[in-house]
């Protein structure tokens, strides 16, 4: 079973390192007028299936997707990085199973794709909750991306992810300084994402849920714009990598 839970989890660490080093690196040409585009994780997936044998690449992916939710899960539910339950550990295993969910619903999602159900790859719709109830879902998710963001930063800036990683000694001068700056910059968009969010609660808009791809759209529209994408686009390949090394390095404690 312990082994089963590795595989998991590090096929889910990989494919979330694929999804974001194809978000960083269709953002960066973009940012660079090599014709890229600013996308989400959903349209990550949809440039995946587009690829020659995409259909199995999206497959692997969704095999991915899901295992990594699984092991979010596990992560939150059974406190397996040991956090403890004082609140600062709470919070962090909540923002594990928020992260269960939202994979989860990307696997489905990248299903349906599979299936030719197309949709949209940016956004999602909350009509289905009265106008009242998704205004607060939307608010509330911006406090806690919020929240996860200033993590991500935090976590980034202090190193603290080499307590659940071990790199071989060759790897280790670069791969610290690129996982810091791939974990700041995760943190960056987060922090965006949920400032968007909140103001779409604010406005009583909640029409759309925003993403990744307004985040680095927002980035590119700014002063300085195109400097400002690139150099967060380059921090998202470089978070895509440091998934990879998750994948290959992390202490998997089941």
């Amino acid at each position: 079973m312990e082994h089963t839970i590795q595989i998991l989890a590090r096929a889910g660490y990989a494919s979330r390192g694929v999804l974001y080093l194809v978000v960083g690196l269709l953002a960066l040409t973009s940012a660079v007028g090599m014709g890229g585009q600013t996308t989400s994780a959903r349209g990550a997936l949809v440039e995946i299936l587009e690829q020659p044998f995409g259909r199995i690449l999206l497959l692997l992916m969704i095999a991915g997707l899901v295992g990594f939710a699984l092991w979010r899960a596990i992560q939150s539910l059974t406190d397996a990085d040991h956090h403890g339950r004082d609140p600062k550990a709470l919070v962090i295993r909540a923002g594990h199973l928020l992260s269960a969910v939202t994979h989860g619903f990307l696997a489905y999602w990248a299903i349906r794709l599979m299936l030719a159900s197309r949709e949209g790859s940016k956004g999602g719709s909350l009509s289905a909750l009265g106008e009242g109830t998704a205004t607060l879902v939307i608010a509330a998710a911006g406090v806690l991306l919020s929240g996860i963001g200033v993590a991500h930063i935090f976590k980034g800036w202090t190193a603290r992810f080499e307590r659940y990683m071990t790199f071989p000694s060759s790897h280790e001068p670069w791969a610290r300084h690129l996982c810091r700056f791939g974990l700041v910059a995760r943190g960056v968009v987060w922090c965006i994402v949920a400032g968007m969010l909140i103001h779409s609660a604010v406005r009583l808009n909640s029409r759309e849920i925003q993403g990744t791809g307004e985040a680095l759209d927002w980035l590119a529209g700014s002063p300085y714009g195109q400097w400002l994408l690139g150099i967060v686009a380059a921090g998202l390949v470089a978070f895509g990598v440091y998934s990879c090394l998750e994948a290959r390095y992390r202490h998997i404690r089941s």
